[in-house]
């Protein structure tokens, strides 16, 4: 029986797990800031997770929908900026951008530097984009100072700690294909 393979991955899996794949992150990626809200540490480290192996299991054709999924997520629900909720409307298309930058950084680097240099090139690359907006916007008043930080300091240690998390999964699900004989 022919399996039908995405070639384009680092790694090649059936269109099947490729769907689940999808589902799950998209899933994931939207209904954790949803339905959980805070702490941020943890929200924002599964969404990385979720972005990260987004990366390496789908094609690119599916990056956008998981770059913008969070964020509408975190709207949906209004919490996780409390009272500051409405200003995340600002900064909406700068999270997808965000996301959108941590995805493709990762997947560039993917293949020439391994797994944890990656995490650490596409997590910063984030951080500067988001925390350059935030700057930008908060010299001109447009947002108070705490998104200085949440998009600053906050957005790194969660990229790498959702770099973390997606590497011990990466590394168990290899190990289990493996000892399956995938």
């Amino acid at each position: 029986m022919e399996k039908d393979v995405a070639i384009s991955l680092p790694l090649q899996i059936s269109k099947l797990a490729e769907a689940l794949i999808l589902a799950s992150a998209s899933i994931a990626s939207f209904f954790v800031p949803f339905s959980l809200g805070h702490p941020q540490w943890l929200v924002g480290t599964i969404v990385n997770a979720c972005l990260l192996l987004g990366a390496i299991y789908l094609p690119q054709k599916y990056f956008i929908p998981l770059a913008i999924l969070p964020s509408l997520g975190v709207l949906a629900r209004g919490l996780i900026f409390g009272p500051f909720t409405y200003f995340l409307v600002y900064f909406l298309p700068f999270i997808w951008l965000g996301n959108f930058v941590l995805i493709i950084a990762f997947k560039n680097a993917f293949s020439r530097f391994g797994y944890v240099p990656s995490v650490f090139l596409a997590a910063v690359a984030k951080f500067l984009f988001l925390f350059l907006v935030a700057n930008i916007y908060f010299e001109f008043s447009i947002v108070p100072a705490i998104f200085v930080q949440t998009m600053g300091s906050n957005q790194l240690a969660t990229a790498l700690a959702g770099g973390l998390m997606s590497w011990v999964i990466f590394i168990f699900y290899g190990n289990s294909r493996s000892k399956r004989g995938n």
